[in-house]
């Protein structure tokens, strides 16, 4: 007389096991122990009117309302940047530029040492 082992119960803690190490092991790769430097908070400084490099239809290149040159572009915004370390530039251009054009544009950004970027859009 031979007795079987009954392995529902084992199975359904099995499972329930399985559903816990599943949902928990996303949040053990997130938990990185770092000692992050202690600062106080300063307040930061407001630029008013951050620059506006503008693309119109044509390919034509503007910073706030003034036509410039795109070869000049880089050497403008460094200029601003000497002026302004903090300085905050808003991309806009027409829905009809070539990604190119704006691609560019972003890189003289980079190059001019502007770290904070904005992209303006239409909803």
């Amino acid at each position: 007389m031979l007795s079987e082992i009954n392995v529902t119960p084992l199975v359904d803690v099995m499972l329930v096991l399985l559903v816990v190490f599943i949902v928990t092991a996303p949040l053990l790769t997130n938990s990185i122990p770092i000692n992050l430097p202690k600062t106080e908070s300063v307040a930061p400084v407001e630029q008013k009117d951050p620059l506006v490099v503008s693309i119109d239809g044509q390919g034509k290149l503007f910073i706030n309302k003034d036509e410039i040159q795109p070869d000049l572009l880089e050497t403008n915004l460094k200029a601003a940047k000497e002026k302004a370390p903090e300085v905050r530039v808003q991309l806009q251009a027409d829905n009809g530029v070539n990604y190119g054009e704006v691609a560019r544009a972003m890189a003289s950004i980079e190059r001019a040492g502007i770290t904070k970027l904005s992209v303006i859009t239409a909803k």
